[in-house]
């Protein structure tokens, strides 16, 4: 895997077929982006399906599941934004219906990737188990699936009712203080032989735009999921970090070597960063 922006030039590389998750964590990473390049398609899917767009090569970037840089090393990161956390990040959960340690059945959102082995990990390491994993479906209520807990990601964490379980793993919050070290779910990756070089610049200044009109977003967003504006904002401002600095850097290194571990993803493959990409 390599973190640059020096990618070989296509014909029309703003023209670019640039996929993002369809969740709240990321409309500040693309406010104002599709008037930005306004030769570009912008794609909107679940990180699963997103992962699987670039692979084929349907997209040409996408904000892609950091799970799956372990499995395409072809792919370059090309953007300093990202979607991660610093502590409790409210959109990942780990809903038990019995205590973690007696866990043998566990559904796993289809929509998640990373967030999938970030499960696998913690499960195995703080409550020594290993489940059996099946699908929670995507549109699927969570009372219709026979599972021993539960993952759920994105918009339908954030607002789950876990007065019926019998304890919550957010599991940013158990990432962080585990490790003493940020998570990253997702950043921009760009397919082999795309020229990213318009592309990158406008991905981090939609970064900083989103950002500087926070409240702005909450306001449209909460409205848009009858949602209160307050939990939106304090869930973008507060619940989420969009810079891959040089401490999400180690925590994403220390994802890998504990996936690779578990024999969750290999373990030889090779990571290289360019300072380029990183900021703060």
């Amino acid at each position: 895997m390599t973190f640059r922006s020096d990618t070989c030039r296509s014909d029309d590389p703003s023209a670019a077929r640039i996929g993002a998750v369809n969740y709240l964590n990321t409309k500040p990473l693309v406010r104002g982006l599709a008037e930005a390049l306004p030769a570009a398609e912008l794609i909107f899917d679940v990180p699963s399906r997103l992962a699987d767009r670039l692979a084929a090569g349907e997209l040409d970037v996408a904000l892609a599941p950091v799970i799956e840089l372990a499995r395409h090393p072809e792919w370059t990161v090309i953007s300093s934004a990202c979607i991660g956390c610093r502590g409790p990040v409210l959109s990942v959960k780990a809903l038990f219906r019995r205590p973690p340690q007696q866990v043998r059945r566990f559904a796993v959102d289809e929509g998640s990737r990373t967030s999938v082995v970030l499960s696998q990990v913690l499960l195995a390491e703080v409550a020594g188990v290993r489940p059996e994993l099946t699908p929670l479906p995507l549109g699927r209520a969570i009372d219709d699936v026979d599972a021993d807990a539960l993952l759920v990601i994105g918009d339908r964490a954030i607002d789950q009712d876990e007065s019926s379980f019998v304890e919550t793993w957010d599991l940013g919050d158990r990432w962080c203080r585990w490790t003493e070290l940020p998570f990253v779910f997702a950043v921009w990756a760009a397919r082999p032989g795309f020229d990213a070089s318009q592309v990158e610049p406008e991905l981090n200044a939609a970064r900083d735009r989103g950002l500087a009109e926070l409240h702005a977003i909450a306001a449209e967003q909460a409205t848009a999921m009858s949602l209160p504006h307050d939990l939106v904002l304090a869930y973008l401002r507060d619940n989420l970090y969009f810079y891959f600095a040089a401490a999400e850097r180690r925590g994403l290194e220390s994802y890998f070597s504990k996936a690779a571990q578990w024999g969750l993803i290999p373990s030889d493959m090779g990571l290289r960063f360019d300072d380029r990409t990183a900021e703060r």
